[in-house]
């Protein structure tokens, strides 16, 4: 049970800081301002649920959309990381944001909830190509090590997947009590280091590919 425990501990430490839910946080604040309190509720439980089909997908027909593709996994990692770093660099330096953002909340306000519930909270706000990549990425790896049981190899990624959407459930249910306490400095001081964290990781990823391309080159 504990190497359960270890494996799910890990799949957190690696997809928490990609899917960053403070971010998603802010953009259904400034999306869903508008709305009435059933209105939020039912949009976290879609986003939820959508997080969570979603990574499911890219864990389990990733592989074979790589086959299909010609894709390697060296490849997959420097794409990977140069996507990973990418969105830190954007965390790290946000762009302006423009003037008609609540105008357009306005209008996906008139529009059904279940719309913002996809795209962009899943999707990519959430969900998006660097935590897409990275799960691809993971299970090709994962299948081919020894570190874990079969079992648990079975067990942890639904279950890694079910705590994240859990999470940014609980998160966008107590979005508003979450901005009061932290403020708007506060999440854009945890969104910068979220970022700086997240290129030190595309670096590494990127790499691990180029050491992994250079060692099966001769083959």
């Amino acid at each position: 049970m504990m190497e359960l425990f270890r494996a799910i501990g890990l799949g957190l430490v690696v997809l928490l800081p990609l899917a960053n839910p403070l971010t998603t946080i802010a953009l259904f604040l400034g999306l869903a301002g508008n709305m009435n309190k059933q209105q939020r509720n039912r949009i976290a439980v879609m986003t939820a649920i959508n997080v969570f089909a979603i990574m499911m997908v890219a864990y389990y027909a990733g592989q074979v959309v790589m086959n299909t593709f010609g894709i390697s996994i060296p490849g997959l990692r420097v794409a990977g990381g140069l996507i990973v770093a990418f969105i830190g660099f954007r965390m790290l330096f946000p762009a302006p944001k423009l003037q008609h953002t609540g105008a357009s909340a306005n209008e996906q306000n008139d529009e059904p909830d279940t719309n913002i519930a996809f795209v962009p909270l899943a999707m990519p706000s959430t969900a998006g190509p660097g935590t897409i990549a990275m799960i691809i990425s993971s299970a090709s790896t994962v299948r081919q090590s020894n570190d874990f049981p079969a079992w648990v190899l079975d067990a942890a990624p639904p279950l890694i997947f079910l705590i994240i959407g859990l999470i940014l459930w609980i998160s966008l249910r107590s979005s508003g009590s979450i901005m009061r306490i932290v403020g708007k400095g506060g999440i854009d001081a945890i969104s910068r280091l979220m970022g700086f964290l997240l290129v030190c990781m595309g670096v590494q990823f990127i790499i691990n590919g180029i050491l992994e391309i250079v060692k099966t080159y001769p083959a």
